[in-house]
């Protein structure tokens, strides 16, 4: 199987979608000419043209709201930010009209389109441009939220959410742009709603999504150096969740630390383990333990940055203190 970088599958997938569907478009700030901000839309503009690679304004709250009305007459819109942090300014447009406009129109009226941000701490750009609000936005009805760890994720969460006819929210981690993963050449879905068991154990269950995987399989890895045996899930998708694939794992691992790459107040994984403790405590061994970046604005600073960002230790130490091991 050829191996690309998520970057590419995020392209892949928009690439096919606009040769297959007349109706999917792209809007976005510097989405065209410059390629984004991220380059997964470099060279659609020339391949395209401006009827469906649209430049925007810097105008967050406009284009969501333009996009929104698009998907209401019938269009496919894709809709990227430069950064997950400013869709703050389209919030009433994300929150109010696209997740209730099917639900306040009782079905008649469906709003079938994506929204694709960067996001994530590490790489240096700030406090107010290193959020994770896809933890904010899986708490709101009628808005689907993917997070992607790999490339083989990526292209099936992203065709399936572009042919959803609900509003999905895609987060794509900003450190993982450029992993590196094999992907088939069938044409392949991931269904939204689906975790994935991407390593079997029988000791300890761990679950993460998104960034947070890079660090939960290193912690895994020296894990089973120490003769643990580790069962690791990749969340994939934040609203729904399956929590019934984590109760299965808890069942037969009678252990787990749930590991949030965002901010740990506050972050989906807290509703995870209210939902384990509600279905699931008679089979825990110990606390449902959580690990998640420290509770302060994002430093700009290297150091401090990945000082305040979880690592493997994180997950380690929450191992030690929870189960023992």
């Amino acid at each position: 199987m050829p191996e690309i970088t998520l970057r590419d599958a995020l392209k892949r997938a928009i690439k096919e979608a606009l040769e297959s569907d007349p109706s999917v478009f792209m809007m976005g700030e510097d989405i065209g000419e410059y390629g984004g901000a991220y380059a997964v839309t470099d060279g659609l503009l020339k391949k395209f043209g401006p009827d469906r690679i649209k430049d925007t304004p810097i105008s967050e709250q406009a284009f969501v709201g333009a996009g929104i009305g698009a998907a209401v007459a019938g269009l496919r819109p894709i809709v990227e930010f430069m950064s997950i942090s400013f869709s703050l300014v389209a919030f009433d447009q994300i929150v109010n009209m696209a997740a209730n406009l099917r639900y306040m129109s009782g079905g008649q009226i469906s709003v079938p389109m994506v929204i694709r941000a960067p996001t994530g701490a590490g790489v240096q750009l700030g406090a107010t441009h290193s959020q994770s609000f896809e933890t904010w936005l899986a708490e709101v009805p009628g808005m689907k939220v993917v997070c992607p760890s790999n490339p083989y994720d990526a292209l099936g969460l992203m065709r399936s959410a572009i042919k959803d006819n609900n509003p999905v929210f895609v987060a794509e981690p900003a450190l993982l742009y450029g992993e590196k993963g094999e992907i088939p050449d069938d044409d392949y879905e991931i269904e939204i709603g689906k975790a994935d068991v991407t390593r079997e154990g029988s000791d300890i269950t761990l679950v993460s999504y998104g960034y947070g995987m890079r660090p939960t399989n290193e912690a895994a890895d020296k894990l089973t150096e120490r003769g643990v045996s580790v069962e690791v899930i990749d969340l994939r998708s934040l609203s729904p969740f399956d929590i019934d694939s984590i109760v299965s794992s808890v069942q037969k691992t009678n252990r787990v630390v749930l590991i949030d790459n965002a901010r740990r107040n506050g972050g989906v994984m807290a509703e995870v383990a209210a939902d384990l403790q509600q279905c699931a405590s008679e089979w825990l061994d110990g606390p449902v333990m959580r690990v998640g970046s420290v509770d302060v604005p994002w430093p700009y600073s290297r150091s401090l940055e990945q000082e305040v960002l979880m690592d493997a230790d994180d997950v380690l130490v929450a191992v030690a203190e929870g189960y023992g091991l």
